[in-house]
């Protein structure tokens, strides 16, 4: 019997391990141009940008910089082994992928992916 309950903790401790890290929180974009907030939006996660930091040069700079905020770029974000997966946008092309999401520390792993291309972008935490 005690056998049994050591195997069981054992199996309940290894899946913990592997659940997938929380996300929410504000992350600061690879590229620095943008602050994202990741929180709930119904039954998934979400990111939307909440602030833009590099506005384009020209006259429209600041036009498109307050047009981005409240965008969502990441959407239907559910927990996925030990990570995240939904969609990402990239908000210059305005296409969609398939994202994977893993945090380390305080590091965000952004990989999306086209068939079998991915890239991965890593987002910092900020405040």
């Amino acid at each position: 019997m005690i056998r049994y309950l050591s195997a069981a903790l054992l199996l309940v401790g290894a899946t913990a391990a592997f659940a997938a890290q929380p996300i929410a929180g504000r992350w600061l974009t690879a590229d620095g141009s943008a602050v994202v907030a990741i929180g709930p939006c119904g039954p998934t996660l979400c990111g939307k940008i909440v602030r833009v930091l590099k506005v384009s040069a020209g006259p429209d700079g600041a036009v498109k910089a307050r047009q981005a905020i409240g965008v969502v770029i990441l959407a239907g974000l559910v927990p996925d082994g030990d990570g995240w997966k939904g969609s990402v946008l990239d908000p210059k092309s305005g296409k969609k992928y398939n994202a994977r999401v893993t945090r380390d520390g305080g590091k965000l792993n952004v990989q999306g992916c086209v068939s079998v291309f991915c890239k991965t972008l890593v987002w910092t935490a900020t405040r």
